[in-house]
């Protein structure tokens, strides 16, 4: 029996960097089946699939999105009765055991919706990515104003001040790699399909956030070659803009009073001052 679905969604990937991110997942000891979801204009990695007998294809033939190509990937896990879905960037590398000890963690925390273990760049240095929930304000600062004038703020959005060195309850953990409870997708729903990318993890994992446990994990650690694509390109800072809008639309953009208690709760735990 399956114990653990993964995807990963494909647009004209490095063949390279992609086989190292499988080869880490198929390092796990127990068992599992990846769906490669491709949403690139042609279907020129689809031989992948003669790699390892347990990758599945799927081939779109447009860019749907990213949440909208893993919720394929995920609408299997439900109706295969799979207790987890991994969610993976084509850009990570790990040791398979992680798998392993996040499963058995899972496993053990049935309150536990999605976990994210610590994330290094190669050269070992942090990646702060378990976050506050963003205000408009947040997102517009950190975005355009250069970083010594919000080290502030940067320091308080991201947590850095906690030093990622235990365990956090956190609203917003990053899309590159969740560890979801099938479960908790069943009660809350998928990714928004109607934000094409960048803000999606921040909505479903708030809104797996207020039913279960949403967790900063650092007892493992995964690698992650990051590149900030919204900001070196004009057209996927464009997609990042509107899924913004889409997100605060949602969400509230002056008035959110739910994100207002979540995050002073998480604040409150970690004792910022």
């Amino acid at each position: 029996m399956i114990q653990i679905n993964a995807s990963i969604v494909l647009y004209h990937n490095n063949r390279e960097q992609l086989k190292k991110v499988i080869n880490s997942f198929f390092e796990t000891n127990l068992n599992v089946q990846l769906y490669l979801v491709d949403n690139s204009q042609t279907d020129e990695l689809k031989d992948i699939v003669a790699y390892d007998q347990r990758i599945k294809y799927i081939f779109n033939n447009e860019n749907i999105g990213y949440g909208a190509g893993h919720n394929i990937a995920i609408r299997k896990s439900i109706e295969q009765n799979i207790k987890y879905h991994l969610v993976l960037n084509p850009d990570l590398y790990f040791k398979g055991e992680i798998i392993d000890k996040l499963f058995s963690y899972m496993n053990k925390n049935d309150d536990v919706g999605n976990i994210m273990p610590k994330i290094l760049y190669p050269n070992g240095d942090n990646q702060f990515l378990a976050k506050l929930l963003p205000t408009p304000l947040d997102w517009i600062l950190r975005r355009f104003l250069p970083a010594k004038y919000t080290q502030e703020i940067t320091n308080k959005f991201e947590l850095r001040y906690t030093g990622y060195g235990h365990i956090m309850n956190v609203p917003f953990l990053s899309g590159c790699f969740m560890f979801l409870r099938t479960g908790a997708l069943k009660n809350v729903g998928l990714f928004d399909e109607n934000i094409f990318m960048y803000m999606e993890d921040v909505d479903l994992n708030r809104r797996i956030h207020n039913t279960y446990k949403t967790l900063y994990y650092p007892d493992v650690e995964i690698y992650h070659e990051y590149e900030r694509g919204s900001h070196k390109n004009f057209k996927l800072l464009r997609i990042s803009i509107e899924s913004s809008v889409k997100y605060f639309n949602k969400w509230g953009w002056i008035f959110d009073s739910e994100r207002k208690k979540i995050n002073n709760t998480l604040l409150n735990e970690t004792n910022y001052e």
